[in-house]
């Protein structure tokens, strides 16, 4: 479906007249508050957020030139992010937490996503996180949120390392891999990975399916609702503090472009997948998991506040103190 068509969707959402009156603004140089603006973020569903966003024009009002790379790879991110190289990125909110108070000048402008991790297998005898024990598991990210998520789910449940055989892998595709080729009962995946995996599953007769919702488990662990806010735009002070007018803009447009995709995921895909090397269709069916959102981090600053207690160890090593 054309951008066009999108755009025109919006001025009938919720977001209603003002985004009308914002796409019939003419954008004078003087009135955007920056010149560019490059939005970094890995292969992962939400940034399909940040790709449509600079696809329909809905930055036009934060940046004349705006545009998205993709990254790959936590050492990357972090690299960028010190540098100063990578001004706005997603970001997982663990990562985000320890650059900070290791001194980097980030801040967590909102959150991408309220979940969208799962456990995937063949096996019709998982169903829950007590099932993963004595199993063999793929569990990608090492030392980063997912993995520090995950790990804190099974010792809740009793199961240390010497409960189940765990294989660390560097990526999620690698844990998908082991998973379809047997090496393991059970993968540790974020989406587009699960649907990936549930696509390939379908095309070698392997009846892969979600088995457990890591966002549901960590809702009942913690007594909270089902909301895992791992990762959303961390921004530098290169944009927070020298060119402030530029946040809300920038919130309100992801937030017209998380509306955007929901209406129209399968377009929304279309234009993203090959910036992402990901599937077109894979993408697409990834958007309903992926809780996607645009959300102020304070308007969730005690389900993160949570989340960084739960995963961090008493003296909060995981997050930098």
């Amino acid at each position: 479906m054309p951008v066009t068509t999108r755009r025109t969707f919006l001025t009938h959402t919720v977001l209603g007249g003002a985004a009308a009156s914002l796409a019939a603004r003419p954008h004078a140089a003087h009135a955007v508050p920056l010149k560019t603006l490059k939005l970094w973020g890995p292969p992962a569903t939400p940034s399909v957020t940040l790709v449509n966003a600079v696809a329909s024009g809905g930055l036009e009002r934060v940046a004349e030139t705006p545009t998205f790379r993709s990254w790959n790879g936590f050492d990357a991110l972090r690299v960028g992010l010190r540098s100063g190289r990578m001004v706005a990125s997603l970001v997982p909110a663990t990562l985000a937490a320890r650059l900070y108070n290791e001194g980097t000048p980030i801040r967590l402008a909102n959150i991408m996503t309220e979940g969208l991790l799962y456990v995937i297998s063949a096996d019709p005898a998982i169903a829950s996180i007590p099932d993963l024990a004595g199993r063999r598991l793929a569990v990608p990210l090492p030392g980063e949120a997912p993995e520090i998520v995950f790990t804190r789910l099974l010792r809740h449940h009793g199961i240390e390392s010497r409960d189940a055989e765990i294989s660390y892998v560097a990526t999620p595709a690698a844990a998908v891999e082991g998973l379809l080729a047997g090496r393991v009962d059970a993968a540790m995946v974020l989406e587009p990975a699960a649907s990936a995996a549930m696509a390939r599953g379908r095309e070698t007769g392997t009846n892969v399916q979600r088995v457990i919702d890591l966002t549901e488990a960590w809702g009942d662990v913690t007594g909270e609702p089902a909301l895992l806010p791992i990762a959303g735009l961390g921004v530098t002070d290169d944009i927070y503090t020298a060119a402030p007018k530029a946040i809300r803009p920038l919130q309100l447009a992801l937030q017209e472009s998380v509306e955007e995709i929901r209406a129209y995921p399968s377009a929304a895909a279309a234009t993203a997948h090959e910036t992402l090397g990901v599937s077109q269709s894979v993408l697409a069916a990834s958007i309903p998991y992926a809780r996607l959102v645009a959300r102020e981090p304070t308007s969730l600053r005690g389900v993160i506040e949570t989340m960084f207690r739960s995963v961090s160890s008493p003296d909060l090593n995981e997050i930098g103190g």
